[in-house]
């Protein structure tokens, strides 16, 4: 028969207190869920033991094992069932969920999760309906599926937010910021990082300190800084795998190697990759994978680049595969980057690009990944939290009257509004991080990019590819004679007559201030020059009316090189044409250079 509970007993109130403490103070709820169960067992209340089990099942999630953890936990499950208590039955359930996906068993996670959603919701309050909400999105992003990831975690941190979360809001920063790592978006993943450690800072919570830690060590990694994260790696280190410490479920020993070894530190990468195998066989795919990644770059660092692609080549089966449960498209992605490393310090080439390809086409996947996850709030984060809090507040008020629940349909129309407009912003800003606002043109950021793929590929082909620089003469003084708004439009004018002009294979940068660089694949030296002197006549022919004057007669100088006259490397290749350029404006401007590979050749174009 369901136990009454009209008044709580000592126990039960003992038990909510160490739910309530658990992401506050671990520690103090450890020991208050052990006191309850005792009392609990003693009096017979298996409601308050069911508490008591759930609140210590969840914290051997975080400081346990998985199996530890299901076991308490299938025994909450009974002690709800026998008194009634849907509440606490979802939580246990969702949690046991949590162990199964800690066990490499996602799908079944999934399936035994997703269909307590909707009674969760009516049933669940708060950060307790946000820890089911977490769950869920924990199983979607072990799937790859950030769309619904995202989706669960910001609806879970609006249940659990600062006010009410009860440290909550703080687990759901640190796995925002996991979620943004692996659709590529590692600069906003470190912001969720830094604002979930700002709030650990009031919290006693050794494990989420060290999770964060963790976090911030992989963003810096993804970022090429992972020098600044060897404090955070030897601050993990130092953390004893007890309560008191980081606990022994998900070490990441193999993401720290991976760190110091990036960072130079051979010794400490060794050691980690060392306490990585020696922790025993992951049963999740992300950590097997990356703990052969870390080992290849310790084969490497010791030059030992045979070595580093053998122990990858044993794994590529797995890694090469698209739909592997708990294989992450960024763990994949970080796998083949260091398989292009690991063939060419051994001397392959092809295999080196083509390992390289895949690299590139899985950077393409977290791009579509990034676009359906419709995140683009999240890196908004001010005006995220500010209309949180509005939500929270009126939350509270539609509990009391009508006039409250008429409001915040109005609040949450306004959050619905907002996120349209936030998705529109980043899909412009998506378009400004790779073009110029003025011409159209790509930028010199999209430029450094692309131009050492399609060198490779004109080198894979054997086919010439050209690059020319191109810098408008006397600009500085159109500008100083008309002002800057005539040299922009001077500027926009020529960027509109590169591509109209432009081949669809042609790659159109503006190269900063009035310089400009065009790729031009399957082109030769004496081709691109051919194009860039009749760009050079119509150029010429321009004739631009301001208020006081005309300018007309405008010419530019050039430089243009080929792969096959500079074929060491891209800069090699960007270093002739520009060699050209200067010795163009030295002979006299509004000449085109082209690189012969002995002196410079120069050739001036005659007005129209």
């Amino acid at each position: 028969m369901p136990q009454d509970r009209s008044q709580p007993t000592a126990a039960l109130k003992q038990a909510r207190r160490a739910w309530n403490l658990l992401h506050v103070d671990s520690l103090q709820a450890r020991r208050l869920a052990e006191r309850s169960i005792a009392a609990a067992t003693s009096t017979g209340d298996v409601v308050a033991e069911g508490w008591g089990r759930v609140a210590f099942g969840y914290h051997l999630l975080y400081f346990g094992t998985a199996a530890e953890a299901a076991s308490e936990l299938r025994r909450a499950i009974g002690c709800f069932e026998l008194g009634a208590d849907r509440a606490g039955h979802l939580l246990a359930s969702a949690a046991l969920a949590r162990s199964m996906w800690r066990s490499g068993r996602v799908r079944e996670a999934l399936d035994a999760v997703l269909p307590l959603r909707d009674e969760g919701v009516r049933v669940l309050r708060h950060d307790q309906r946000g820890v089911l909400l977490n769950t869920i999105a924990g199983c979607y992003s072990a799937l790859g599926d950030s769309a619904q990831a995202f989706a669960h975690m910001f609806e879970a941190l609006r249940d659990a937010g600062p006010s009410r979360g009860r440290g909550f809001d703080t687990v759901l920063h640190c796995n925002l910021s996991h979620e943004l790592m692996q659709i590529g978006d590692s600069e906003h993943a470190l912001a969720h990082v830094e604002q979930g450690l700002a709030a650990c800072s009031r919290l006693k919570n050794a494990r989420l300190l060290c999770v964060l830690l963790i976090n911030r060590v992989a963003c810096l990694t993804e970022l090429g800084r992972a020098a600044e994260s060897l404090p955070d790696v030897r601050t993990v280190m130092a953390m004893p795998a007890d309560p008191d410490g980081r606990g022994s479920m998900e070490p990441a020993f193999e993401t720290l190697a991976i760190a110091a070894l990036r960072a130079g530190e051979l010794a400490l990468g060794a050691q980690l990759v060392d306490t990585a195998r020696a922790s025993g066989t992951s049963a999740i795919p992300d950590e097997r994978i990356e703990r052969i990644t870390a080992t290849a770059l310790l084969c490497l660092a010791h030059g030992d680049a045979t070595q580093a692609v053998q122990v990858l080549q044993a794994c590529l089966p797995d890694a090469g595969l698209d739909d592997v449960d708990g294989l992450s498209t960024r763990i994949r992605a970080q796998f083949f980057g260091v398989l292009s490393e690991a063939h060419e310090a051994a001397g392959d080439a092809a295999a080196s690009l083509a390992a390289l390809r895949q690299w590139q086409r899985l950077h393409q996947v977290q791009v579509q990944l990034a676009s359906r996850a419709r995140y683009q709030a999240a890196t908004l984060q001010t005006e995220l939290l500010r209309l949180q809090h509005r939500l929270d507040e009126n939350d509270e008020r539609r509990r009391r009257t009508e006039r409250a629940r008429s409001e915040l349909v109005q609040i949450n129309a306004a959050l619905s509004h907002k996120i349209d407009e936030v998705q529109a912003l980043q899909e412009a800003l998506r378009q400004q991080a790779m073009r110029d606002s003025l011409t159209g043109l790509f930028n010199r950021r999209y430029l450094n990019n692309t131009l050492p793929m399609l060198f490779a590929l004109a080198q894979r082909e054997g086919q010439p590819m050209s690059l020319v620089i191109i810098d408008l003469d006397h600009f500085k003084r159109v500008n100083d004679t008309h002002g800057h708004a005539a040299g922009d439009r001077l500027l926009a004018a020529f960027g509109d007559m590169l591509t109209e002009h432009g081949r669809r294979s042609d790659v159109l940068c503006r190269y900063g201030g009035e310089e400009f660089c065009l790729l031009m694949p399957r082109t030769t030296a004496d081709g691109a020059r051919r194009k860039v002197k009749l760009l050079l006549r119509r150029w010429r022919a321009q004739r631009f009316e301001l208020e006081e004057d005309t300018l007309e007669g405008l010419s530019f100088s050039a430089g243009v090189a080929d792969t096959s006259l500079a074929p060491a490397s891209p800069d090699a290749l960007l270093k002739a044409a520009d060699d050209e350029l200067l010795a163009a404006k030295r002979e006299g401007r509004g000449r085109v250079g082209v690189a012969t590979g002995a002196a410079p050749v120069t050739m001036a174009v005659q007005a129209i």
